[in-house]
């Protein structure tokens, strides 16, 4: 997805708890509201796995996320009188960091 598309949707959940952020995304209509979901939900088992369980998955909340541009896939379309369309399938890369300290 493109990266405007995307950020759209980073930009709800930037602050929140994680049950918080995982609840907006669940009823939010956006094709980006799904895979956001799943890459806070796979933070989420790495802050648990990584920690070895010492970190409290309840105080967990979104520090910041980023997103970048990523690769472009240029597709063409054939149009009349032999001519042809770029279409550019544009990419992003998603950024995540979760904390369990007090906000401030």
């Amino acid at each position: 997805m493109s990266p405007r598309k995307v950020a759209l949707v980073a930009a709800l959940v930037r602050g929140k708890a994680v049950g918080a952020a995982l609840g907006i995304l669940r009823f939010t209509r956006r094709s980006a509201a799904a895979p956001m979901a799943k890459l806070i939900k796979s933070a989420v088992a790495n802050a648990t796995d990584l920690s070895k369980g010492a970190v409290d998955v309840d105080q967990l909340y979104v520090k910041t996320i980023c997103v970048d541009q990523g690769k472009t896939l240029r597709r063409y379309l054939p149009r009349a009188m032999g001519r042809a369309t770029r279409i550019n399938k544009k990419s992003s890369h998603v950024h995540v960091i979760l904390s369990d300290e007090k906000r401030k």
